[in-house]
């Protein structure tokens, strides 16, 4: 019998805790489970002993991890399995088969039985998807190639965590434990299947329909609820676990057409429970282990991080992702995630490991969630080391160009890195405009299908400046960077500054704040997606209260010029007006600087016959602040000046000895 007094304060000191370290571990970057598993260590046996009654928490945390589940097998569906196929298939497996194959082997040469072996591995295969794709977020790396690579992986480790805790009693060598009613596992499974069968195809559509037509929110949450405990409970009773009947209902809510309201409803239930998990584990963990074995500790630790971010890397290889991409992928893959803490509680009933093993694996698996932010945010640096290795050609994918498209007869051609919707809206009109273009991407299958419709398509890593150079950047007149790893955008543009400085680079970001460092270091035009689409907006409500088109081009044309003049200085008129000669490859247009001693200095373009005598036209004039463009005949020309010409190079070179030389005249004149 619970008492009352003891389970609220019970429930007061968790809450309490978890609230004061959540709040320190937010000021020092600590993710929340970190911090839910810290709070647990101090209000446990091994920490400050303030729970009164453990079994209280651990009966919270069984409700987490049905809520956990629940919410995991909503996000998964069987379309996104469709979508991510290959990276949830090929990547995942190889990725949990070779982890569990490896430390199973590892621990069985130190002596383990074969069992405790194998469940080890299945420890170990798992990463947090929670912290890896909660720094992503932050990072603004959520849609890069390595993100996906990550997430698609994750998936398949979290799928593969039921059939795990199903395999646990026959790993052990027990007979599957009965639920309420006795059936065999055979007969569980059959039933299980038809019970999936007739709720995805007849009830549940049914059930659905007719509660959201009340347009009640209490009955529909009330519905969800009890569609997931309902499936639940009725797969444990035939003998199978909770895990499975919470993945079952949210795998079927996935497929109906109410799973994003039902997604939400959830997350609340989902936060709270499941932070009384990770609480639960900090209950078990012995903070002494770490003092008493710092050399094993840090050695398992090192050893984990090491060999999972080695197999995760040569999975994401295997999937043709780059070497960087599969690098960070590798490293954001490196820690060991929640449901091996699942595991790990299922695998208590049947004794795989002792209470000290279970202490030490605890251990290392806290510290390797707590260290893979770090980790994540350190990628970058480290994928740029082992890109310099000499490492073999078939490894060094994406950091060397592949045979197939060449840029040796392209001059003054636009470069496009990224196919994405808008890399793909930037090649239709480029084709449609005559305009010479290459483009680079990330994605094998991507480049493979574009590479088929004929279109000038190469797979690379552009941030490699043999990637760049394949690409012609040297003879290139525009760089359009639309990719989506800000890291990778930022490494590009100062290759492709670096290697051409003549060339115009356009960028894409997400956010205003990155404007003033991609200027920095060499991006001429920055376009944010957050400021583009509030532009966006704005144009679409004036149009719907009917108010003119010049009226509706004149508000978005002043924001546009206010917003991006508190972030930077506006380009030179030479980025301005260099557009000019993009559609003219026979002609340049160049800048040039009149000096007090120069034979122009005083002269007016009448008098000077700019076009008469040297085929060149002066298309603005820079003088201190003021800009005047189309200069007339009239014009005189002041020291100081900076005529920004154009015409073929041969030309402007001629013209230029004479604005730049000292004399009395000018051609004679």
């Amino acid at each position: 019998m619970i008492e009352v007094d003891v389970f609220l304060f019970d429930i007061l000191i968790v809450i309490g805790l978890s609230t004061l370290v959540l709040f320190l571990g937010n000021k020092f970057r600590v993710p929340g489970i970190v911090g839910f598993i810290l709070a647990g260590m101090l209000a446990g046996p091994y920490g400050l002993g303030l729970i009164e009654d453990e079994e209280v928490i651990r009966f919270l945390s069984e409700i987490g991890v049905i809520f956990l589940l629940f919410s995991i097998g909503m996000q998964f569906s069987f379309r996104t399995l469709y979508h991510m196929k290959k990276t949830v298939l090929l990547g995942g497996a190889l990725q949990v088969g070779l982890t569990v194959i490896a430390a199973a082997a590892f621990a069985y040469g130190l002596g383990f039985p074969l069992p405790t072996s194998v469940f080890l591995g299945f420890l170990i295969c798992h990463t947090s998807t929670t912290i890896t794709l909660r720094v992503f977020q932050d990072r603004g790396e959520l849609d890069s190639p390595h993100s996906r690579t990550t997430l698609g992986i994750s998936l398949f480790q979290d799928l593969m965590s039921v059939p795990m805790i199903l395999v646990l009693p026959v790993l052990s060598g027990q007979e599957m434990h009965p639920g309420k009613y006795a059936f065999s596992l055979e007969i569980a499974l059959v039933a299980a299947l038809v019970l999936v069968l007739v709720l995805l195809f007849y009830l549940l559509p049914r059930l659905m329909d007719t509660i959201t037509r009340t347009r009640s929110q209490e009955l529909f949450l009330l519905t969800i609820l009890f569609v997931c405990l309902a499936i639940t409970w009725i797969t444990s009773s035939i003998g199978l676990s909770l895990a499975l009947g919470a993945f079952l209902a949210g795998l079927l809510l996935a497929e109906t057409p109410y799973f994003h309201q039902a997604f939400a409803s959830i997350m609340p239930f989902r936060d709270i429970f499941t932070s009384f998990f990770f609480i639960s584990i900090g209950m078990l963990l012995n903070a002494h282990i770490l003092l008493t074995t710092p050399l094993l500790i840090l050695g398992l630790i090192a050893g984990a991080i090491t060999l999972k971010a080695t197999i995760a890397a040569l999975s994401s290889l295997a999937l043709r992702q780059s070497l960087r991409t599969s690098v960070l992928a590798g490293l954001a893959l490196a820690n060991i995630g929640e449901f091996s803490f699942v595991l790990i509680l299922a695998g208590m009933e049947f004794s795989f490991l002792s209470e000290s093993s279970t202490q030490v694996f605890l251990t290392v698996a806290v510290w390797t969630m707590a260290i893979s932010p770090f980790l994540i945010s350190a990628g970058p640096r480290i994928s740029d080391r082992v890109c310099a290795l000499p490492l073999p050609k078939s490894i060094r994918v994406g950091s060397e160009p592949q045979p197939g498209i060449s840029s040796h007869s392209l001059r003054d051609h636009l470069i496009i890195v990224g196919y994405g919707p808008n890399g793909r809206n930037l090649a239709q009109i480029a084709e449609m405009e005559g305009i010479p273009y290459i483009i680079i991407d990330m994605n094998p299958d991507t480049v493979a299908d574009e590479r088929k419709k004929g279109q000038p398509i190469f797979f690379g890593d552009a941030a490699n400046p043999s990637i760049l150079h394949h690409a012609g950047i040297e003879h290139a007149r525009i760089l359009a960077i639309v990719t989506n790893d800000p890291f990778s955008s930022r490494t590009i543009t100062a290759t492709a500054r670096k290697t051409n400085p003549s060339i115009h680079i356009l960028i894409r970001t997400r956010f205003l704040r990155d404007i003033d460092q991609l200027r920095e270091i060499g991006a001429d035009e920055v376009i944010v997606d957050e400021f583009e689409t509030s532009i966006e907006l704005i144009a679409r409500v004036m149009r719907k209260y009917l108010a003119p088109r010049m009226a509706i081009d004149r508000v978005t044309s002043q924001i546009r010029s206010d917003m991006y003049k508190l972030f930077r200085q506006p380009p030179p008129v030479q980025g301005v007006l260099s557009e000019i000669a993009i559609r003219i490859p026979q002609v340049e247009v160049q800048t040039m600087e009149v000096v007090s001693a120069s034979r122009v200095n005083g002269k007016d373009l009448k008098e000077l016959k700019v076009r008469n005598d040297y085929g060149v036209s002066v298309l603005a004039v820079e003088r201190g602040e003021e800009i005047i463009t189309n200069p007339d005949g009239e014009f005189r020309v002041q020291a100081g000046d900076r005529l920004v010409v154009i015409g073929k190079p041969e030309q402007l070179t001629l013209f230029a000895e004479v604005v730049e030389a000292e004399g009395a005249g000018a051609n004679g004149t």
